[in-house]
């Protein structure tokens, strides 16, 4: 296979991961997940989200978080928006970047933003006006680009006219987002091929769930093709409001121990990530998916056994 010598970790946790439990994590939890995250090596992290909290009320304390957390020098705190009133908050909160999320599924992108493609990718060019001189990076997703639930197969290319209508806009940074796990490797490499030839200039980032088991497997499939910016969430822990079908993104603790055994430099220490994940599973009282959380790493278990 093709594999980078590098890839980046991007951390979606406290976001993505958090906005479906149904139990209110305290907002100091929130915080000190964060920085333990930050001191794990990440420089990437969605913090949180800028939405309405009638309808995600997991983060209603979104503007707590981001004036509670330590700043940590080299790191970027993003946070997902879906609408103007959203970066106009995310502005004020001094976020580092924002994620706009455009759907290539017209029924999807009523359903979560009560808005059409069109309108969102109006929304958009609002967004960027306002964020872009505040020296806030506009990341635009699109989402569902693998499959929608509501509409069936997304033609590859639509996600391609929308890569392509966020990059005629300026934005450089694409995250492409299977956001219902119906990835699967082969897919993986038609579509990222295929974006990486039509748009050369930019930098796709690739956010994958691990709904039926091929999370990992799909990022090998992406990073033969040349995609280094990867997705994931601590513990596992994710879904998505607006349908059950989709469990949680891959773990990170698990991708970034996959990397470390294909030699894969992430700069993330995963011991680190997975106490950290440790301590949302003794707060929800359930176990998380992640593998490496359950079973520890090998070198831990070489460790372990040297010791005794």
């Amino acid at each position: 296979m093709n594999l980078p010598d590098r890839i980046t970790v991007v951390e979606v946790g406290p976001r993505d991961g958090l906005q479906m439990e149904k139990v209110f994590i305290p907002t100091g939890l929130k915080i000190e997940v964060i920085n333990c995250l930050s001191a794990s090596g990440l420089r990437c992290i969605e913090a949180t989200s800028f939405v309405n909290p009638k309808v995600i009320p997991q983060m209603a304390d979104s503007d707590e978080v981001m004036r509670g957390i330590d700043r940590r020098p080299g790191v970027t705190y993003s946070a997902l928006i879906l609408n103007v009133k959203g970066a106009q908050r995310a502005i004020a909160a001094q976020v580092g970047a924002v994620r706009f999320v455009v759907c290539a599924s017209e029924a999807y992108n009523q359903k979560n933003m009560n808005m059409s493609i069109a309108q969102s990718l109006a929304a958009l060019e609002t967004v960027i006006a306002l964020c872009v001189p505040q020296g806030i990076r506009v990341e635009p997703a699109v989402s569902v680009a693998f499959g929608c639930p509501f509409e069936g197969d997304v033609p590859e290319q639509r996600v391609l006219e929308l890569a392509g209508a966020c990059a005629a806009l300026g934005l450089r940074h694409i995250c492409i987002a299977d956001t219902v796990g119906l990835a699967s490797p082969l897919s993986v490499r038609r579509l990222m091929s295929a974006l990486r030839e039509a748009l050369p200039t930019c930098v796709f980032a690739l956010h994958l769930h691990d709904t039926r088991g091929l999370g990992l497997a799909n990022v090998l499939a992406a990073m033969d093709v040349g995609v280094t910016v990867f997705e994931s969430s601590l513990g596992g822990l994710g879904g998505c409001p607006t349908t059950k079908v989709a469990t949680g993104n891959i773990s990170t603790e698990d991708l970034v121990n996959m990397c470390d055994e294909l030699g894969i430099a992430t700069d993330v220490d995963v011991e680190v990530i997975r106490r950290t994940s440790a301590k949302l599973q003794s707060f929800l009282g359930r176990p998380l998916p992640s593998h490496v959380l359950v079973a520890g790493t090998r070198r831990a278990l070489f460790s372990q056994l040297a010791d005794a």
